[in-house]
């Protein structure tokens, strides 16, 4: 794997009734169809909580309150490497649709082996796991 530019990524880990949100891409995104927790690519002069309200929005179309950092982890793909920063969200306005993204789903952590998520999100998931939401 070659390196490339380091892209900061942001996403929610939101809670509800013991279940987790999670997002899948679109056929045309990169990493087409493999599920993540809702977020997205940092803009320069953001900030993470800016990033995670802004991207969250684009994508389910609720608001999101973010909370303190659960994971930080740092996956090399071919051209790229991203920094993937997980943290703990809550929804503050609306009900989740899949606004830009292919679907959502609410699932338990003990499903998480049932849907393919993008490598960055699945280096996180030990860490979820070991993490009391």
């Amino acid at each position: 794997m070659s390196q490339g530019p380091t892209i900061r990524v942001v996403a929610a880990v939101i809670e509800r009734d013991g279940t987790y949100l999670i997002t899948q891409r679109r056929p045309t995104a990169v990493l087409p169809l493999m599920w993540e927790f809702p977020g997205g690519r940092v803009e320069s002069g953001e900030s993470d909580s800016e990033a995670l309200r802004r991207e969250v929005q684009h994508r389910i179309s609720v608001d999101v309150e973010p909370g303190k950092l659960i994971s930080f982890v740092s996956h090399p793909y071919d051209n790229y490497i991203v920094d993937l920063y997980l943290y703990d969200c809550s929804i503050v306005k609306g009900e989740p649709k899949a606004s830009n993204v292919q679907a959502y789903r609410w699932v338990h952590s003990a499903e998480f082996d049932q849907y393919p998520f993008t490598p960055a999100d699945e280096v996180s998931m030990s860490k979820l796991l070991g993490f009391d939401l």
